[in-house]
């Protein structure tokens, strides 16, 4: 076997070809492995994607997602194994541990597929398009995702995870077996091939691109005409849905594994708050309180893991991805600002604080997810046993028989432990008074933990996320009263801003630091990004805008949603999740279903929406109307799947407030805090807000007509709340401001 002149790397692979000479020279360029030893090293190690270089060392012959891929399985006419995952992904790393570690699997592989490799996060298309597959297949999915494929990049089988071989985990026929046989059937029977390749592109066709139409015979609410925008009466049936699931005890639906996003609080809350229908609202506070009491939450540093795979939020799946995160930031704080509970200020505050901790670059921008995993064990960073808490708290001063025992009892600390003998930390029993009491225990066993080794972090800075985060921290900034939080969205925005554009200034799909790219051969940013970049970088800022009132912000938000009318629109109504820029591939998504993340299509309805609030154009109202008829035969049968539609349709549906603050000349937004401060107290379904001085304001208002005008009384701080281009009197007293601000709400 010949090596490269750095003995640490073997290029060589088992069953493989060997590679051109100019492949070899730039793996030879790159740094060889970090521990040392002797390493396969195949072309994943030039790509940046985290995910991909975490298999850059399997003795397998990927390839990255390309067109030199498929010209290599057409050139030996061989089948494609395509392997989609992410690099937090805990079955991702068994399968690569079982199978893509395995020199006898790999050398199959090599002799008789192409395979390749892709990141899902950086490629949403590449895994829609074969995950529909996959799901039409054996009607469930998951990752990793294994899918077949002709060199025409048609599937024709797939799965997700495989054990290595028969008999292993159970499985009567394991991956080895599996790849033989599907290889002998392509090389045997390809009419069989082509056939089911043939019928399972159709279905994802028929899936993944729906009807641009809509569904035909419906009725909305107020113009009676056919195929008319879908009525509240599809937020009726969705919440009914909810409740009749609803697991009363645990909190949740009815079922394990539980993910946060099985539950649409924010839309539980507006219905509650349109209607007072109680039980909509306990669905959400009780699922609130037992995922954040549960061992899903992080009971020391703050923030969620994915999602738990019992009924009772007790043993997560213990990665931390950055979209949970700010999804829930915005579910908690809503929430606290329609109840009042200190409780949930509380969580949402623990989870921007370990956000802007420990996912926040240097430069502003945030990480996409922490693994599961450490030191090759699920958990191990976050478990305790009794006797290690006794050790530290002990240490640390604590009384062994006051506050010690406390803690054993409030976080269910047993000898036993309750997961595998160790224990996760939960609160079975919430008390806020107790909690307080506990911050010192707290700090000492934070302290210990971060003397462990941690999970691997993914750096990659993706919009679409960043998105989020930052209309998560600008909320919370605003309605809990923390300028660090405003403070962490501003740098994120710019960042995104700054360095996620193309040199057309459209948005970039994902970031690697410098330091990251400097050990690759690509570019420190890749790829257009696609519409759920577009939106929520859009819904960002707009959320930004009215936490800091900086017009730029805004103005950036108007320009980014006619870049996504530019690239992603259906012309039939709608958005394609790529734009025309992008690869084509078998199917093009029109997105139709809210998932762990909404998707693109519900965010930019909302945004839409707002925007037409702001600006007065019709322009913006005509898109979302086009957009919910597109929609509007999944939200008149199965609106559970559009939860996030629904916010817009509540929205549509809703007189949207229209409020502007006003200070003088002299002063600034400080100014305006008491008027802030009752916003912050009053829960509102639909609103638009600005502000500034009569100046600022006379020159935003050829953007944002309704602060046209808007002048202070008496030289005081002067607020402005109106609907529909009719104004309540201008006051210049906090108290009547919240009090116009409820009246309309009613």
């Amino acid at each position: 076997m010949s090596e490269m002149s750095t003995p640490s790397v073997i290029l060589d692979l088992p069953g493989a070809e060997p590679f051109p000479e100019a492949l070899r020279q730039k793996l030879s360029a790159a740094p060889p492995p970090a521990d040392g030893g002797a390493r396969f090293t195949n072309r994943l190690l030039l790509e940046e994607s985290p995910y991909l270089r975490q298999h850059a060392h399997n003795p397998v012959n990927w390839f990255p997602w390309g067109e030199e891929a498929f010209d290599e399985a057409r050139r030996l006419g061989r089948p494609i194994f395509l392997s989609v995952g992410y690099s937090t992904c805990h079955w991702c790393h068994v399968m690569e541990r079982e199978s893509f570690e395995d020199q006898e699997i790999a050398a199959f592989l090599n002799r008789h597929y192409v395979t390749i490799k892709v990141d899902r996060e950086e490629r949403p298309d590449v895994d829609a398009v074969y995950m529909s597959a996959v799901q039409q297949l054996t009607g469930s999915g998951g990752w990793p995702m294994s899918v077949w494929l002709t060199p025409e990049r048609e599937p024709f089988f797939g799965g997700t995870y495989f054990p290595p071989r028969d008999g292993a985990r159970g499985t009567r026929h394991g991956f080895l077996t599996l790849l033989r046989e599907l290889d002998e059937t392509y090389r045997k029977e390809p009419e069989r091939v082509g056939r089911a390749a043939r019928s399972l592109v159709e279905a994802v066709r028929r899936d993944m691109e729906g009807t641009p139409e809509g569904g035909a015979g419906r009725r909305g609410e107020g113009d009676g005409e056919l195929d008319a925008i879908p009525g509240r009466q599809s937020i009726e049936r969705a919440v009914d849905y909810f409740k009749r699931a609803f697991d009363a005890t645990h909190g949740g639906l009815r079922r394990a594994p539980k993910f946060p996003s099985n539950v649409p609080i924010r839309l539980l809350l507006r219905h509650y708050h349109r209607t007072h229908d109680v039980d909509a609202l306990n669905v959400a506070l009780v699922t609130l309180e037992r995922m954040a009491g549960g061992g899903l939450y992080d009971q020391l540093a703050g923030g969620f893991h994915r999602y738990s795979t019992d009924a009772e939020w007790l043993v997560p799946h213990f990665e931390k991805m950055l979209y949970d995160n700010a999804l829930l930031v915005v579910a908690y704080v809503e929430a606290y600002q329609l109840t009042g509970q200190p409780f949930l200020a509380r969580v949402a505050r623990e989870t921007c604080d370990y956000v802007l901790r420990e996912m926040t670059a240097a430069g502003g921008g945030f990480f996409s997810a922490t693994d599961a995993d450490s030191e090759g064990e699920e958990g191990k960073f976050f478990v305790w046993t009794e006797a290690e808490i006794r050790e530290v708290l002990i240490a640390g001063g604590l009384d062994p028989h006051g506050d010690l025992e406390t803690f054993l009892q409030h976080y269910d600390v047993t000898p036993e432990g309750n997961w595998e003998g160790t224990t996760i930390l939960r609160v079975p029993k919430p008390n806020e008074e107790v909690w307080q009491r506990l911050g010192r225990a707290r700090e000492l066993l934070y302290a210990r933990r971060l003397s462990r080794v941690p999970p691997s972090r993914d750096e990659k800075i993706l919009g679409a996320w960043n998105g989020l985060m930052i209309s998560a921290l600008a909320v919370a900034g605003r309605v809990l009263g923390e300028a660090r939080y405003t403070e962490g969205a501003r740098r994120a925005a710019d960042f995104v801003l700054e360095h996620m554009r193309d040199p057309q200034g459209d948005l970039v799909r994902s970031f690697k630091s410098r330091a990251a790219a400097a050990r690759t051969s690509t570019s420190t940013s890749s790829g257009l990004g696609f519409l759920d970049d577009f939106a929520f970088v859009t819904a960002g800022l707009i959320e930004l805008y009215q936490s800091t009132f900086e017009p730029r912000y805004l103005r950036e938000a108007l320009r980014l949603a006619n870049a996504t009318e530019q690239h992603f629109a259906d012309p039939g109504g709608g958005w394609f999740m790529t734009g025309a820029a992008h690869e084509a591939l078998i199917a093009r998504e029109r997105p139709a279903y809210d998932g762990a993340e909404p998707s693109g299509a519900s965010v930019a309805l909302m945004n839409v929406l707002r925007l037409g609030t702001y600006t007065d154009d019709s322009r913006w109202r005509g898109i979302a109307e086009r957009g919910f008829r597109s929609l509007a035969h999944v939200l008149g049968d199965r609106s559970v799947l559009l939860t996030e539609a629904l916010l817009a349709l509540d929205y549509y549906w809703d007189e949207p407030r229209e409020i502007a603050l006003v200070w003088p000349e002299t002063r600034t937004r400080s100014a305006a805090a008491p008027f802030l401060a009752a916003l912050a107290r009053t829960y509102l379904r639909s609103f638009v807000l600005a502000g500034g001085s009569p100046s600022e304001l006379a020159a935003l208002g050829d953007t944002v007509p309704f602060v046209g005008g808007k002048l202070t009384r008496a030289n005081h701080v002067t607020a402005y709340v109106c609907r529909q281009g009719t104004c309540a009197l201008p006051t210049d007293d906090p108290d009547a401001f919240q009090a116009q601000l409820a009246g309309v709400t009613e």
